[in-house]
């Protein structure tokens, strides 16, 4: 059974050290601080905020389809550039996300050869989520495409959940952490991921695009299992480590 959590020599807490520990503190309250007050901090960094630019741009529709049915939803009203954005998020979010679970997977495959994998969870489950991640990716690459958009231009919300997501991939790629706490971060990602198609299948279905909106469906309801999955395998993992039998209710 994997234990990842131990009693050992953590020399973070305070208390490991009562007398420096009152110099530390003696000396942070007597120490002046520079460079101006809180109040002034504060107003320096709203001044940032209303001179910054934005983080990139959507990208112009690439052929004369894409630009006509641009032009077609502005006219009516709709802002398409709005849904190629979150596409072109849920884009690079796949593409990233098969890689994270191809290096969870081999976490998975080490633990399971020295015996210490959580007993929830199931590889070749495994391997089959991983499989639809990329299914999904080849899905929005295809949708981009045939709206005449460039499925290779990175927009703004892909940036940013690029940024967003660096720290859980570096707790999953990282051979330190257990099975156990990289589960804690893969759940954090299917939970945004899940929440995330949900929207994509709302917004292609009002802006009138239902046959999109119905394969966005198809996505999310892999999504769903692929939450629910993870939820179980997390919490049974912790279960076991402590000790405790299977969650009433779980199965």
């Amino acid at each position: 059974m994997e234990k990842s959590v131990q009693m050992g020599t953590n020399r973070t807490g305070i208390d490991m050290s009562p007398l420096q520990s009152k110099v530390m503190i003696s000396g942070a309250a007597a120490a002046t601080p520079t460079g101006g007050s809180e109040a002034e901090l504060h107003e320096l960094g709203k001044e940032y905020i209303r001179n910054a630019g934005v983080i990139g741009t959507v990208p112009l529709p690439g052929t004369l389809r894409g630009a006509l049915k641009a032009m077609k939803d502005k006219l009516s009203g709709k802002h398409t550039e709005i849904l190629l954005n979150k596409m072109g998020e849920r884009l690079a979010f796949e593409r990233s996300g098969v890689r994270v679970y191809e290096c969870f997977i081999a976490k998975c495959e080490a633990a399971a050869a020295a015996g210490t994998l959580p007993a929830a969870v199931d590889l070749d489950l495994l391997r089959q989520f991983c499989i639809e991640e990329a299914q999904h990716f080849a899905l929005l690459r295809d949708v981009l495409a045939g709206l005449g958009a460039d499925p290779t231009a990175q927009t703004p919300d892909a940036d940013v959940a690029a940024v967003a997501s660096l720290g859980l991939m570096k707790v999953i790629q990282d051979p330190r952490t257990s099975v156990t706490q990289s589960l804690e971060a893969m759940l954090s990602i299917e939970m945004t991921d899940n929440a995330a198609w949900e929207l994509l299948v709302r917004l292609a279905r009002e802006m009138t695009m239902e046959a999109i909106g119905d394969q966005f469906h198809q996505a999310e309801e892999q999504e769903d299992r692929h939450l629910s999955t993870i939820r179980h395998w997390y919490e049974a993992a912790v279960r076991e480590e402590a000790g405790l039998d299977a969650a009433p209710g779980t199965h």
